[in-house]
Order: structure tokens, then sequence, then C-alpha cells
């Protein structure tokens, strides 16, 4: 993209507390996908973030490749200190 067509910040719909990429997920916000989101966990980026909740302080991550009954990947919560922000 040219920077013509870059979104200035404004224009980005605000970061949700709690967000999910999983689109069956109640915390699934579509708009918030169309630009890239980083996350912070106790300072270091984190880039294997499926979910996660500022006010609570926690993200899930994938544990390695195992896989829940429905197929999906087994996620484990670690906790500390979440920032998300866009890049």
């Amino acid at each position: 993209m040219t920077e013509a067509n870059t979104p200035s910040p404004a224009d980005r719909p605000s970061l949700p507390d709690h967000l999910s990429v999983n689109p069956r997920s109640p915390h699934h916000v579509a708009a918030v996908f169309e630009y890239d989101i980083g996350i912070r966990l106790n300072g270091k980026e984190r880039f294997d973030v499926e979910e996660y909740c500022i006010s609570e302080g926690w993200v899930k991550v994938p544990a390695g490749k195992t896989l829940d009954r429905k197929g999906q990947p087994l996620l484990i919560k670690i906790k500390g200190t979440v920032e998300a922000f866009y890049k």
C-alpha cells in the first residue's frame, strides 16, 4: 500500500478489551481484523495469540499441535500484563 491509501489511526476501530481470532466466538470483531494487530505480554510481543483480555490480564495461545475434539487448537491461558496495539 502506498502512504496515500494507508488509513489514519482515527479511521481504525478502537481495540476491544476482549478479542478472539475465532469467528465463532462472541468476542470476535471482524472490523478490527482488517488491520494488523500486535499483542504484548509482559513487554514481549507475541505472534501466536488466539484470544486476549486486557482487563483480566491474560492471553490464550495454542498448546503445541494438540487439537480438541472439534478439531480446534487446544488453548492454554497465560497471565500477565497485556497490551494490544495496531502495527
